[in-house]
């Protein structure tokens, strides 16, 4: 088991949780992954733009499931939503939350 596929178990609850109150499934993947394939009705806001957002993710009042290729980008864009007490956890990779969410 990966360092991200252990965090990500442990988020398992708290992203059900989330799921069950609606929440916004933002995909912080570059533009090209984003392309390949995603998760229907997800939000795409590459990582490098992130902070451009912030107030247009706060304005959905919803928790902010987000995610990536591996989880290392999703860690950090968690981190940066809590900072702006957005909340927000980190859903890991894309193919573990589509397993989850399926």
């Amino acid at each position: 088991m990966g360092l991200f596929s252990f965090f990500f178990k442990n988020n398992t609850q708290k992203i059900k949780a989330f799921l069950e109150q609606n929440a916004v499934i933002l995909d912080v993947r570059t533009k090209q992954e984003w392309n390949e394939g995603h998760i229907a009705n997800a939000m795409h806001i590459p990582l490098s733009d992130l902070k451009n957002h912030v107030e247009e993710i706060k304005k959905l009042n919803k928790p902010v499931i987000v995610h990536c290729k591996s989880g290392a980008r999703s860690a950090r864009a968690t981190k940066l939503l809590k900072f702006y007490k957005i909340e927000a956890v980190n859903g890991g990779g894309l193919a573990d939350l589509k397993l989850l969410i399926a």
